[in-house]
Parts: structure tokens; sequence; C-alpha cells
């Protein structure tokens, strides 16, 4: 409201409502969502230091390179709670290098070397498949991409993919670690990006972590790290989610603060990111988290639907 007083006269004005423009988005394809998660499965466990992990990079390149992004894969080695040296690569994907207002999606494309919350002693030192641990993330991020590029109508933003690798390496609760207590054991690949950027000079505006957005019954609260950082970017993402009827799926509650690639994005990176994650402080991580049952049959392609159509909603108000 303007007022304007000139003598003894008086007069206000107020300006007209500013509608909510809200653009069409690609229709997100939940369908090939899944494909890319089947498809990261059928590799077998993204283990560092196997082969279904080097098999699995190779065709994450290839098709970030298929959707027009420059790609990077940044290589490093670091050590595990268990005393390897795990061979780590960061695959970095750009798209639309012209434009300065840069987006991060990100999400980790390893899955955990053991199943250590399984009941049986015998299974818990086997692989998971990380179908939604791990790959969910990945599929969303890569299907939000091909409609992306493929849109003459894009929004005039960068999108930079990051899949971090080394997340799931950590070491279990029951097991005691030996050396720096100061150490993460976990997101190592976040941790390593965080502190030697890709690009010299690197920024952007914010980005979005997927992590577990494909799990029946999902839910995902705003967790305490998020609105530390980007309380404006949980603000808009979760308003988005609200507007498209997804509020059930997204409500307006907070979690815990949750250690994930976030964390060093934000301390160290300097660059406000949010996680997408499915906790709550009633339930904890879904019940197939680190256990052999995140196969394939955990998976729910209209929570898929959800989460892409939220973050493409995101984007494409910006």
């Amino acid at each position: 409201m303007l007022i304007f007083s000139c003598g003894e006269n008086k007069e206000k004005t107020q300006a007209p409502p500013v509608a909510e423009v809200v653009v069409n988005t690609p229709k997100f394809e939940a369908d090939s969502a899944y494909a890319f998660i089947a498809k990261q499965v059928a590799f077998g466990p993204r283990v560092p230091n196997t082969a279904p992990h080097r098999a699995t990079g190779e065709w994450l390149v290839d098709k970030l390179e298929s959707y027009g992004a420059t790609v990077i894969e940044q290589k490093f080695a670091a050590d595990a709670y268990t005393g390897e040296t795990l061979q780590l690569t960061n695959i970095i994907g750009s798209f639309f290098p012209q434009a300065k207002k840069r987006i991060i999606l990100a999400a980790h494309w390893d899955t955990r070397h053991i199943a250590d919350k399984e009941e049986d002693p015998t299974k818990k030192k086997q692989p998971i498949d990380g179908a939604n641990d791990g790959a969910s993330g990945v599929a969303v991020i890569l299907e939000i991409v091909r409609l992306m590029a493929a849109d003459p109508n894009r929004p005039d933003i960068g999108i930079d993919v990051i899949f971090f690798d080394g997340e799931d390496y950590g070491a279990p609760e029951d097991e005691i670690v030996t050396g720096d207590a100061s150490q993460i054991w976990w997101c190592l690949g976040s941790q390593y990006w965080s502190k030697n950027l890709h690009q010299a000079g690197y920024s952007a505006y914010y980005g979005i972590l997927l992590d577990m957005v494909g799990g029946k019954d999902a839910r995902f609260y705003q967790d305490e790290i998020s609105v530390y950082f980007a309380r404006n970017i949980v603000n808009k993402v979760w308003k988005n989610a609200a507007s498209l009827g997804y509020g059930y799926t997204f409500p307006m509650e907070r979690s815990a603060e949750i250690i994930d690639d976030h964390v060093f994005v934000n301390r160290d990176a300097g660059i406000p990111m949010i996680d997408i994650i499915d906790f709550s402080l009633q339930d904890g991580f879904p019940d197939h988290h680190h256990k052999l049952s995140d196969n394939l049959e955990a998976i729910d392609k209209t929570v898929l639907r959800q989460v892409g159509e939220t973050v493409l909603r995101t984007l494409y108000q910006e």
C-alpha cells in the first residue's frame, strides 16, 4: 500500500493483486523413471570397487551425454571405515551451459555394501539392490533432464546433475570403528566434491538432493539441516507439492537433522541445498532401509511421479 501526503489531503492507493503465474511443465513419466531404476538394479549392487559399480557408472555417463550434457567424471580415492581404499567417481552432468542461473539436482548412485539392518545374521553381510536407496533419486533426475532437454519452452536456467559416489559406505551402528573420531564415513563423494569443486569458482543458486524418493507409503518431512541452510527453498518446494495436491506426501512438518550429502554441500561448498528424503521422527527410515527388501518391489510409481512433478514445477517456476 502506498500512502501519499500533500498538505492536509491524504490519498491511499493499493496496488492491484499480482496473480501467481503457473507455467506449464512437461508430463513426468513415472514408467520411464521406473525403467531407469530397473536398469540400475539389473547391473547388480553398485558397491564401490566392483564390476557392477563400474558398469553402472559408464551407463550413467552415456545416458547424461545422450541428453546433451557435458560430463565430468571426478575420480578420487577415499579410505573406508573397513580400512579399504575405495575408488570412487562423482559423475557431474552440466546442461544448458549458457544459463547463468544454475541449479543442482543431486543423488547418490552407489548402494549399501551390507544389509546390516537384517535380523538374520546370515544376511547382514550381503549387499543390497538399492532400488529406493540410491536408484530412485538417480532415476527421477534422469527423467527430469530427459524431459527438459527435449523441451524448447524450458526455463532459462542451467541444470547441473551431480551423482555422488560413496554415500552409503558408512559404518554400521553396532560396529566400533577405530581411528579419527571426527571422520564421517558416510557421504564420501559429497565430502570430496564440496572441498574440490569440479570447476574453479563454481556456484549455484541452490540444490535439491533426492534420496529414497520412490518407496511405497513414502512421506517427505522437512529435515532440520535443509531448513537451517535453505528455508526459502524448502518453503518453495513444499508449497509446490501442496499446489499439486501432494500435501500428504510432503507434510508441512519437521523431522530431525539428517546426515546426508546436502550437509557437506551446505557446510563446505556454501551452496544452499535441501534434502527430499523418506524419514520421519515417528517411524524413522522405511522398513526396507539397508535390507535386502530394498528391491523393485519396494518402489511405487505414484511416489516417483509426485516427487518428479514437484521438482519439475519448482524448476519451471524459476
